[in-house]
Order: C-alpha cells, then sequence, then structure tokens
C-alpha cells in the first residue's frame, strides 16, 4: 500500500529532483528544525545522498544551530559531527554576498516558517532569492507545513517601517507555506530567478499539525510548539512593550501575557465580553522578574486557540491591548521603557499603535486591514499551490 503520510519537500527534492543537485557545489539555508519524518535533518539527508561537489550551510537567525537567542549575533563555524562550513546570515552579513555566491552552483533553502511576517526567516528567504537572481543563481525551496496556511490578518507592510522584522510586502500574518511565499516573491519584486519548488507531498492546507509528518523540532527558542507559533502573533509585541510579559522563559511562551498591575478576572472578564473569535481566555499567574532581576508575582491572562480556522491573531493582539487600555489607562502600556519604533516595525506600521492611542475600535482597524490587502489576496490566491482542507480567514 502507497504511503500517504505528509512528506516534506526534501523528500521530494532527494527523490524526483536529484538531478538538480548532482555534481553541483551547493548552499543549504537551514537549521535543525528542518528534519524529514524520520527525524533526519536535511543536511544529514543531503550529506548521504552524496550527490553534490561540495556543501556549505547558511544559517539564519539564532544560527544554523538554532542556539542563539532573538537578535543575538552568530558567528562563523564548523559542523562538528560533518565538518561542514557553517556561514552566519545572522552575523557579519544578512544576505549572502557575491564572494558567498562565486563557490556556490545552487541554493536550498529548507526553513521550517510561521507564516508571520515579523518572524525572520521569511527576511532571509526574501535575501537569499534577490542574492541570487543578481548573481544568476538557481534557488530550490524544500516546502514544508505551517501553523497559518490560510489566514491572512493585520496591516500590510509600509515601507517606511521596513526591517528585517518587517521586509516582505505583506500582511502580518500572510497564509502561505515557504515555497509559496517564494513564488510569490519572485513575481511581486520581478525577480530575474530560476526559482525551483520541491512540494510537499500529501499536504493540504490545514491549520492543525499533521500527526503523520515530520516531527516538531522548535524552529526557534521561543516558538517551543504548534500552538506557541498560533499564539506569537497576538502576543510578540510584548518584545516592544516591558509593561507587559509574555511568559517567554516559560514552558509555554507567547501564550500567555501577564503584568504584576493587571487583575486576572476583570481582563478575562472585559476579553470574553468581545468575543473573539476561534480563542478562549483563562486567569493566569505567573512570577516574572523586574528589571533588577528581583522576582515578582503577576496576573494575566492564557490564551488557547481552540478554532484556528476562526482565530484572527492579529486582530487578537489589538483586542488584548485595547481592553487593557479600557481596564489600565494607555500610561500603563506606554509609558516608561516602551519601544515605539520597534513596535511599529513589527506591526509594519505606525496606524496600530496611532490607532489604539485614539482609541480605535480593534473591528475599525481590522476593516482598513482587509480594504489595504485586498490586492495581496489576488496575489497571493495565484501563488497557491495546495489544496484547502479547512474554512478559514482567507
Amino acid at each position: 500500500m502507497r504511503s500517504t503520510r505528509l512528506q516534506p519537500g526534501i523528500v521530494t527534492l532527494l527523490r524526483q529532483h536529484a538531478g538538480w543537485l548532482r555534481g553541483r557545489r551547493v548552499a543549504l539555508v537551514s537549521h535543525p528544525a528542518a528534519v524529514d519524518n524520520a527525524g533526519t535533518q536535511s543536511l544529514e539527508r543531503l550529506i548521504e545522498a552524496n550527490l553534490t561537489r561540495s556543501l556549505v550551510v547558511w544559517g539564519p537567525e539564532h544560527g544554523f544551530f538554532g542556539r542563539a537567542g532573538a537578535g543575538e549575533h552568530v558567528t562563523n563555524a564548523r559542523h562538528p559531527i560533518w565538518g561542514t562550513p557553517v556561514i552566519s546570515l545572522y552575523g557579519t552579513h544578512r544576505r549572502p554576498t557575491a564572494r558567498m555566491l562565486r563557490d556556490v552552483d545552487v541554493i536550498v533553502v529548507d526553513l521550517q516558517d510561521i507564516a508571520v511576517r515579523c518572524y525572520t526567516y521569511v527576511s532571509t528567504l526574501r535575501l537569499v532569492l534577490e542574492a541570487a537572481a543578481e548573481c544568476d543563481r538557481p534557488v530550490i525551496v524544500a516546502d514544508r507545513p505551517v501553523p497559518f496556511p490560510n489566514t491572512v490578518d493585520g496591516p500590510m507592510l509600509d515601507s517606511a517601517c521596513a526591517s528585517f522584522v518587517g521586509a516582505i510586502p505583506a500582511p502580518l500574518v500572510y497564509g502561505m507555506t515557504p515555497a509559496e511565499t517564494a513564488r510569490w516573491l519572485q513575481r511581486k519584486l520581478s525577480l530575474d530567478l530560476d526559482l525551483r519548488l520541491a512540494p510537499m507531498r500529501h499536504y493540504h492546507r490545514a491549520s492543525q499539525r499533521s500527526p503523520h509528518g515530520p516531527p516538531w523540532i522548535p524552529p526557534s527558542p521561543g516558538i517551543a510548539t504548534w500552538e506557541t507559533a498560533w499564539a506569537y502573533p497576538s502576543t510578540v509585541m510584548t518584545e516592544a512593550m516591558p509593561a507587559l510579559d509574555c511568559s517567554r522563559q516559560s514552558r509555554a511562551p507567547f501564550q500567555s501575557l501577564v503584568a504584576p498591575w493587571i487583575n486576572a478576572l476583570a481582563w478575562c472578564d472585559a476579553l470574553r465580553a468581545t468575543r473573539l473569535p476561534g480563542l478562549t481566555v483563562h486567569p493566569h499567574a505567573a512570577e516574572i522578574r523586574d528589571a533588577a532581576g528581583k522576582p515578582r508575582g503577576a496576573q494575566g491572562v492564557r490564551l488557547v486557540v481552540t478554532d484556528p480556522h476562526r482565530y484572527r491573531p492579529v486582530f487578537t493582539a489589538i483586542t488584548l491591548l485595547h481592553t487593557l487600555q479600557d481596564l489600565y489607562g494607555p500610561r500603563r502600556l506606554w509609558s516608561g521603557a516602551s519601544r515605539p519604533d520597534f513596535f511599529d516595525k513589527l506591526f509594519g506600521t505606525t496606524a496600530v499603535r496611532e490607532s489604539l492611542r485614539a482609541n480605535a475600535l480593534p473591528a475599525t482597524q481590522s476593516a482598513t486591514w482587509r480594504r489595504q490587502s485586498a490586492t495581496f489576496r489576488r496575489e497571493r490566491a495565484a501563488a497557491l499551490c495546495y489544496a484547502r482542507m479547512d474554512t478559514a480567514n482567507a
């Protein structure tokens, strides 16, 4: 009987397109989360296939070994087992240089992404595609599932707020797998590029993680689980708002928001009154540390995505902030050590912060996003590679 288990793109590449690699000098853009169904990393698969003339690894943020923290500079190294050169794309360079490409015939990109614009693997994907187009090198994207295959939510990127956490002209949650994103970027940016896709097999656009696919390995230290990835775009703004703690160091990072000044029951009541789709909230208590490292008790809410088809992560984010402002006033959120410039970069626009400060309703902001993203939605539809399995916010 033929297997119908979901197979990642690296399997398709080696089984059906080995000729793309045979005798070539290959650069692999990857990390530990890129594994096959048996848990074998893509680097090991390429080494075992013995197809390439030479092999070098390029690592994104957090490094190829996945150990560096958010924003931490990563240096070059050699793989301690295979001896393969490991070149950082989050150190001296974030974009492959012409010198790096001089010794490469083809680039393979195999990254476990989550389809959220400020999660920087998509920024690395864009820079790799652009560098390859300039130096006339083919790029193969080995595809993987994402937690948001159908969800389009949040503001479009304003070019004035573009940065490494806002590098593609898309909504904050953009609803495409890595291969689909590469196809869309090639067209959107008019890249003269030999782009080759190694698609997944037996994949449908389900928001839930398939129990029949590759094992989950955190693609970065903070994205511990698939459920973490669902919550991430609803709570990532805390990286610019020290007044709130997203429990990054806990066993469930990004899945709760707490602060010493919050009453958990009052905030839960306010949020439940908004009837956020696809989400339940629960009172949550935690211990956090202040700027001096002293532990303090804190309260807040824990987020549980109950229906990912209906869940609107960015709408949820601004509803969280809007209800806090109603309960405690804007000074609690925006005074002190807040980083408004970084907040704007995470959301890709100044409009979210300005609308919140003006006490605009979340529904009003969301309606604006949908009008702004109409062209993107049409372009995205033309780039999709897989049939839909569930009804979602597309």
